[in-house]
């Protein structure tokens, strides 16, 4: 079992109506689902990733054999939404081990850092402007809380995306050392160990 499905409020959502007494249950897959990816997911995400990125700003934060890559070393630290077991929507992360994020954070696993950097976040076009990507960030970072050894999650993004991270509670600290071609990015950081109360009650 993985350690999100494990836990309490990263359990499958299923949103099917209750079945009567009289009626025989069908074998369909859940309308709502969260789970941690695997290299399976690989393709799936790549392809969201890409239409998310590209038509924006020309770049993917991750190619597929980094999405590969981190869904081998590290699947703990992904988070897939599925709709009837389509993903519409995931987040990525690795661990790292430095106060900000260098070029080498773009493509390395610490296993024993204590900072999450979240790579991507993207969600599905059929599936955009309904809300789902803070509904996702947010079961992730309840996730994070639930796991002792991450002090805190940092992402860099480009400045049309800060107002959106800032609603979920993350704060800037300052434009990133980190640049891909053109882009410049604002680098933003959440604390987790600041939340020891939510931890010791969040049933972790």
């Amino acid at each position: 079992m993985s350690v999100v499905s494990a836990l309490p409020f990263l359990k499958p959502i299923d949103m099917r109506a209750p079945i009567s007494p009289g009626r025989q249950r069908r074998h369909t897959l859940p309308a709502s689902e969260f789970r941690s990816l695997n290299t399976e997911d690989a393709i799936s995400v790549f392809e969201i990733e890409r239409e998310a990125f590209i038509s924006v700003s020309g770049e993917c934060p991750l190619h597929l054999d980094e999405v590969r890559h981190f869904l081998t070393l590290c699947p703990e630290l992904s988070l897939g939404w599925f709709e009837q077991g389509r993903l519409v929507a995931f987040i990525i992360g690795s661990l790292w081990d430095q106060d900000h994020l260098t070029t080498d954070a773009l493509t390395l696993h610490k296993p024993h850092g204590t900072t999450v950097h979240i790579h991507v976040l993207a969600v599905h076009r059929t599936f955009r402007q309904q809300g789902k990507g803070s509904i996702l960030l947010w079961r992730y970072l309840q996730y994070l809380r639930c796991l002792p050894y991450v002090r805190r999650a940092v992402l860099m993004c480009e400045d049309f995306l800060v107002p959106f991270y800032q609603k979920s509670g993350f704060k800037g600290q300052g434009p990133s050392e980190i640049t891909v071609g053109s882009l410049t990015f604002i680098e933003m950081y959440y604390p987790i160990r600041g939340h020891a109360f939510m931890r010791r009650n969040s049933g972790c």
